[in-house]
């Protein structure tokens, strides 16, 4: 039998004559790692879930024109939205207002592309259906209790056209709108209605777009933007960006101060249990220094025992961590995290590095052991 595989057999076998107290240990380093792993798994998931999170409270990003432009041109929104991570953006709806009349009342009609407008404004509470055809149009609440419309209604919709002339188009309600803002008192279609009914082509007011992306990130991107595209002037809505920044670095701080606090209880678990163990082999320990033993081979043996406890309890750690981390998602989140594969090793060798800090002190005073003073049995 050659060295490692003895060494091995020696730990292993000193570990498992003290089953009850390495159980213990064990599930320390288990429970903690998995706390570890968990932790670390949703702090890399958090921006992701809480961007999502946020993207319910409405558009985070908007396209204005730049100087003195009036509108911005089809074409320069979509090149302004070419410049952002298509796989964070949730939605981007571009709007084009106009008052309008309706039974001689004076409203404000807004074309929009309604796929993208629900998208980017999740919040929007709609009585009945959003509209699917054209002629079909969404009406805020506010306008529809003063004109008394319902969804299955229909109206007349006069006014002036972008060339002068008057117009009058017949449209039917599919539902109401509540938002709890100025989108109550609006009469939302889409854009190609809008344009029909107004004959002009390729303008828009404004285009909102929510982003799933960190600050830092939508302002650089926002920068790019308003260098590359002298027609459009983006900016971010400061109100939902700050505030996700400040959960977003309150929560990140919160599971720093956790992951501190795990560590530092593993380290007292598994030094704790490792000085009541070389208290019960003080005799031992005096007998094998008196044949001979050095103290740099004790060492190294109680430093593998704790090691190997941060190894196999790191193993069990790193997957319950995982589980762990996507019970917090689902609870808190409603949403899966995802899996970070390089997590296991991580943990593994976070584990094993804690416990073998935590069996320093108890081995130097198996170090100090006097062979003459033990076995007399002082």
């Amino acid at each position: 039998m050659n060295k490692q595989k003895f060494y091995i057999k020696m730990v292993v076998s000193s570990l498992l004559r003290r089953r009850s107290r390495m159980i213990v240990a064990l599930l320390a380093v288990a429970v903690g790692a998995a706390i570890l792993s968990g932790l670390i798994t949703i702090y890399y998931d958090i921006p992701r879930q809480m961007g999502l999170e946020f993207r319910s409270y409405g558009a985070n990003l908007v396209f204005i024109p730049s100087g003195d432009a009036h509108t911005i041109s089809d074409e320069d929104a979509a090149r302004a939205l070419s410049y952002l991570d298509a796989n964070s953006v949730i939605g981007a709806a571009p709007y084009r207002y106009q008052m309008i009349k309706i039974n001689e009342q004076p409203f404000m009609a807004a074309g929009t592309d309604l796929p993208g407008a629900r998208a980017t404004s999740p919040y929007w509470l709609v009585s009945g259906r959003w509209p699917e055809n054209a002629g079909e149009a969404l009406a805020g609440a506010e306008a529809a209790a003063a004109l008394r419309l319902l969804a299955g209604s229909s109206f007349t919709v006069t006014g002036t056209d972008s060339l002068g002339e008057s117009f009058s188009r017949d449209f039917t309600i599919t539902g109401l709108l509540q938002t709890g803002g100025a989108e109550e008192a609006f009469i939302f279609m889409s854009l190609e209605d809008f344009r029909a009914m107004m004959r002009e082509e390729g303008k828009l007011d404004v285009v909102e777009c929510s982003v799933s992306a960190a600050r830092e990130t939508l302002e650089a991107q926002a920068a790019r933007i308003a260098e590359m595209v002298p027609g459009v002037s983006p900016a971010l809505i400061k109100k939902v960006t700050d505030s996700e920044g400040t959960v977003l670095t309150k929560l990140q701080a919160l599971i720093y101060l956790v992951t501190v606090v795990v560590l530092l209880l593993i380290m007292i678990c598994v030094a704790t249990t490792m000085m009541a163990v070389i208290a019960e082999r003080r005799r031992e320990i005096g007998l094998r220094k008196a044949l001979g033993a050095s103290n740099q081979s004790l060492i190294i043996e109680f430093i593998g025992e704790g090691m190997f406890l941060g190894g196999f309890g790191g193993l069990l750690g790193a997957v319950l961590g995982f589980t762990f981390a996507e019970v917090v998602g689902l609870n808190v989140f409603n949403r899966s995290v995802t899996f970070q594969p390089l997590l296991a090793p991580v943990t593994l060798a976070a584990s094993i590095i804690v416990t073998a800090i935590a069996c320093i002190i108890p081995v130097r005073s198996a170090a100090d052991v006097d062979p003459a003073v033990v076995l007399r049995g002082e």
